[in-house]
Order: C-alpha cells, then structure tokens, then sequence
C-alpha cells in the first residue's frame, strides 16, 4: 500500500509502518489510492489566530481568541489551545473568558488577513492553474497532469504545500484528497489540525451510508426538515430513492442529491467562475429596532463589503439590505446605482436609504449588507446621483482610510456612528461565502 511522510515527504510501501523509514517522523498517510487522485480541498487550521501568532511571536503558546471584546462581543474564532479549554466560534466573549481566562482577546484585522490569503493562493497557482477559493483560509485544487511538472504524484506535492504553508506563512492546513470535490472536501474536515485525509472511490458508499442527510453539500435546514419528514435521515435512506423520486418531490436539487450519495460530483474546479455577489451579516444576540443602531452597524458591514470587494478587483452596481427576524423570516431591499461603486459610505448610504419602509415589521436579529451586479474595478464610482456629488474626492478618501487600516489595523479610524455599537447586543459575525 502507497505510504507517504509529511514531514521529509518519503514514499514508500508499508501500510504497518508508525514511523517513517527515512526520517523517523511518525506523521504518516496510508491509502491504496494515495497516488491516484488529485483533487484536494485545503483547509487552513484557526487562521486568524494562527496569523495573529506570527505577528506577535510571544502569544505562540498562549490561548488567543479574535473576537468582540466588550460586554456583549462573541468569538470570531480561537486557536486551538483555547479550543482545548472550551472556546468555540460564536460563543459569547464573557463565556470564552469564564471558560479560559488566560485568553489574549484581539480584534479581527481583516487587512492583515487578506494579505495572508494573497500569498497563500499565489504559492497554490504556482503548481496548478486549477485553484478554486471557497473563502480567505481555504480552495479546491486540481492537480491532474501535474505529476511530470512536479516530479511527485499530487498527495506528496500537497504534502509540500502544508508544509511551505507553515514555513512562509506561519499556518496549518488540513487536507483532504479525493476523486472530486465533494469528497475532498468531506475529508478535509476529518481531521484537524494539520490532518491530511485521504477518502478514495472505492470506500465512499460505505463511508457516507450512516452520515446524517444534513451533511451533504446543498442541504440546508429548509431542505433537511423536508428530507426528514420523508423519512429520510441518513445517506442510505436517500440512496432507497430514485433519482427521478427525488428529482419529482426536491427539484434538481433531487438528483444531485442522489449523485452525492453515491459519492459522485461531477463538479469541476473552477478558477473562473465569476463571483456574482459580496455580502457581510451580523446575527445578534439580542433583537434591536433602533433605527441609530441598525444603521451603526450597516456601516460597519458596508466597510467591510468594500475592504473584499477590493480585495477580489470588483465593484457592484446593486447594494441590498437584509433584515431578519427572531423567526428566521427574511426582508430584503434592493437599489441600483448609476454606476459601480467600491465605496463603503456610498454603499452605506444606499442601504440606509432602504431602511425606512423595512423597520415597522423589526425588531430584527440580523443585519446584513451585499453589492452584486459586480463590474471591474476601473468601472467603479464613474459618475453618481444627487447622494454622491464628489465621488472622485470620496474615492481618495476612502481609499487614504484603506491604506490606513490595512498598515495599523481596522480600528485606526472609525466613524462617529460606530460609537453607537458600544451599546448595542454583541454581534456573532457570519462569514457567507461570496456567491459564485
């Protein structure tokens, strides 16, 4: 059976082996398919924090949470020191204290992370064209026919790129490898950090038979709850149907369902597929209808839209706002603009103007802002309305604020109506993948 080292990247056959023949290390990775497959989903371990520790290497073997940090503030993410404690992502702040209270608490640098991403996809294409982002820490990568241009088959080539990862970056990835997207990515979530999992054609209907429904790729609470009240529970219910069964009762969505099940994807990784939309939301723990409030935190969320809208070379055309209730019922409104814009008090001003005709069905337990109809960048803030009279004045200036954060930190410069957020029910922030 093919064996690999990941820490000298030996090969070898010995499936017994515990530690490697040629250096000693016992991280080693067993699998009939090793060398045969080539599509991997690469996962980083607690990014923000591990970025945070190479900045600041004194935290390394302390317990650092990134996150809110006032009464109300939640958990953005934690190292896994402190996840060994209990800290998970989106508990509140004073519980992730209670439960480890040696934690060094720091606000999210979204600049100084992005930055990190860059990198980290530029060292990905340097061995495939064929890298696909899911968010800033994690892609898709197809290594088919690289094996010539790498010398190695794609499991060692991944190998290398942790372990470069680690090196240049000061991060961990997890790896999953597989015939193809879905079960790729299914394994890199098997086992982190710095885990590297192999799921292979050949073990995949035994693997997925007893996985809950809900983990599959597509299904959501909506989709689950109507799978479950057909009895279907488990991935071996669903393989009892038909695809044209569950294409007639669930939609398309039937079918891939069906595919899923049986371990097929015939998704491929797509470095091109455009992004349609740019979207950040708060969820809440407490409900606010304040108009004051709400809008504090619109801006807040349109900053951020426009520091990744930058970040992926796009602009958008058309802003939405989104409100939900306690009772998960959705309000959005939509507003086209003149021309794209990349401009956060330009996106701001425009969901705030949609605020008014949604506030009488409030109190709302999230927040969200997004910009889609996206053009390039050179298309941006070209002309406006009667809102915007000096787009070019507010382009420098936002673009001055920009440089600003991303050299000392988002906090260096913060609007007066941020202030307002210091009274309000601490967010849990949600990362949504931009839509493509």
């Amino acid at each position: 059976m093919p064996s690999l080292c990941r820490d000298c990247l030996h090969t070898f056959d010995d499936p017994t082996a515990r530690r490697c023949p040629s250096c000693g290390g016992p991280r080693l990775v067993h699998h009939p398919e090793l060398f045969s497959l080539a599509i991997a989903h690469l996962d980083c371990d607690a990014f923000y924090a591990a970025i945070e520790k190479r900045e600041r290497p004194e935290l390394r073997d302390r317990p650092v949470v990134i996150g809110g940090s006032g009464r109300r503030g939640v958990v953005a993410t934690a190292c896994y020191i402190a996840r060994l404690k209990g800290v998970r992502s989106a508990m509140p702040m004073f519980e992730a204290r209670r439960r480890c209270p040696d934690a060094v608490i720091l606000p999210p640098r979204p600049e100084l992370y992005s930055a990190a991403s860059r990198e980290m996809r530029r060292m990905m294409e340097a061995l495939t064209p064929l890298v696909e982002p899911l968010a800033l820490d994690e892609a898709f990568l197809d290594l088919s026919g690289t094996e010539r241009l790498h010398h190695a088959p794609p499991a060692v080539t991944l190998a290398r790129l942790a372990r470069d990862l680690e090196a240049r970056l000061g991060v961990t990835a997890s790896i999953g490898l597989g015939p193809n997207k879905f079960l790729a990515k299914l394994a890199s979530d098997m086992d982190k950090p710095r885990g590297f999992t192999v799921i292979g054609r050949a073990e995949a209907v035994d693997l997925l038979a007893d996985m809950p429904v809900g983990r599959l790729w597509g299904v959501g609470a909506a989709l689950e709850a109507r799978l479950l009240a057909a009895g279907i529970r488990t991935v071996a219910d669903l393989r009892r149907w038909t695809p044209e069964e569950l294409e007639r009762r669930h939609g398309v969505i039937g079918r891939r369902l069906w595919q899923l099940a049986h371990g097929e994807d015939p998704r491929p990784v797509s470095p091109d597929a455009p992004v349609r939309s740019i979207s950040r939301e708060i969820t809440l723990a407490e409900d606010i209808s304040d108009p004051a409030l709400i809008e504090a935190h619109l801006e807040l969320l349109a900053l951020e839209v426009a520091d990744r809208a930058r970040a992926k070379g796009r602009a958008g055309r058309t802003v939405t706002l989104k409100l939900k209730r306690r009772d998960h019922r959705s309000f959005t409104r939509r507003r086209t603009l003149a021309s794209p814009t990349i401009l956060a008090e330009r996106i701001f001003r425009t969901a705030r103007t949609l605020l008014p005709s949604l506030l009488p069905e409030g109190p709302f337990r999230l927040v969200g802002v997004g910009i889609s109809d996206l053009a390039p960048l050179d298309a941006a803030d070209r002309g406006g309305d009667l809102l915007e009279k000096d787009l070019g004045r507010l382009r420098a200036l936002e673009d001055g604020a920009e440089a600003l954060r991303r050299k000392y930190g988002a906090a260096i410069l913060r609007h007066g109506r941020l202030l307002r957020l210091e009274k309000t029910p601490g967010p849990k922030r949600t990362r949504p993948p931009d839509k493509g």
